[in-house]
């Protein structure tokens, strides 16, 4: 990524976020390793869709992997990408609160015909 501007980069870091199955191996991923089987049966989709998002997790740098025996495990590359997804929750949580607020609004605002 040399000579690419820093909002290029993070461009493309949302966009490798922008999928919901790699969403969901990076939130499996916060309570520590896990072996692909694991992330399979959590998962529940066929076992190329997963090896696909792994591999784009791991060519952006999110995730590693290693070997023990015949298992692959993966990990979070860094502690950061736990942040970012609680950031993204808080980010979330703070959007439908605000939507909360004003159906409220909405609601008490309608008069019965």
């Amino acid at each position: 990524m040399s000579n690419v501007p820093l909002y290029q980069a993070k461009a493309e870091l949302f966009r490798t976020l922008g999928h919901p199955v790699r969403i969901r191996v990076l939130e499996l991923l916060q309570d520590g390793p896990r072996p692909v089987r694991e992330l399979l049966s959590d998962i529940g989709v066929e076992a190329s869709n997963l090896s696909q998002q792994l591999a784009i997790l791991r060519r952006a740098g999110l995730v590693s992997s290693s070997r023990d025996g015949a298992t692959v495990v993966y990990t979070l590359a860094t502690p950061d990408v736990a942040l970012l997804l609680l950031y993204g929750r808080r980010i979330l949580a703070s959007m439908w609160t605000g939507q909360e607020d004003l159906l409220a609004e909405l609601r008490g605002s309608v008069e019965p015909l």
